[in-house]
């Protein structure tokens, strides 16, 4: 995990890009592990946690209408509060992420283990989305949703650097 991180910043600082969360399901454990890393001030800036609808719309101006016509754990949701997040703290980048991490609340159509995680790059006009379904029990399946945003992130960084990279020598 902490390679994953000191990758992420490495690049995050080469971009001069500062980054956020927003997390539901995980309640924090994202920013958790960014900030173990010495030095995280510099390209690290907030995270906030939105556990209830409530604070969606109150924090991260969530639509009342996505979470009644979509729910919490939708994809709808979680593109929302990316791009809350990204905008309310004046950053380039940021990740959210919205699920059910049991041992409750899942159902037929989200069973636990069902995560939205979205992704904004927002100075590439960069905004991604995925759904995955996880295993295990609530903590595991936690850690599982910080190690795959954050390779998430990674990837679209060196992906769309790349590729950026590439456009300006042609």
């Amino acid at each position: 995990m902490m390679n994953i991180i000191q990758q992420l910043a490495k690049v995050l600082i080469e971009q001069r890009f500062r980054m956020t969360t927003a997390e539901s399901c995980t309640g924090g454990l994202i920013a958790a592990h960014l900030t173990r890393l010495a030095g995280s001030s510099a390209w690290f800036d907030s995270a906030i946690i939105t556990y209830s609808n409530q604070a969606k719309i109150r924090l991260l101006e969530v639509s009342g209408e996505t979470l009644a016509c979509h729910g919490a754990v939708s994809q709808q949701t979680a593109q929302e509060m990316v791009l809350g997040v990204v905008l309310l703290n004046e950053v380039e980048v940021g990740i959210s992420v919205t699920g059910i991490a049991g041992p409750d609340g899942g159902s037929k159509e989200k069973p636990v283990g069902t995560v939205w995680i979205a992704w904004n790059i927002a100075p590439w006009n960069l905004l991604k989305t995925e759904l995955f379904h996880f295993e295990g029990k609530r903590d595991e399946i936690r850690n599982q949703v910080v190690i795959t945003a954050l390779e998430g992130l990674l990837t679209l960084l060196k992906d769309t650097n790349s590729r950026k990279f590439k456009e300006n020598l042609i």
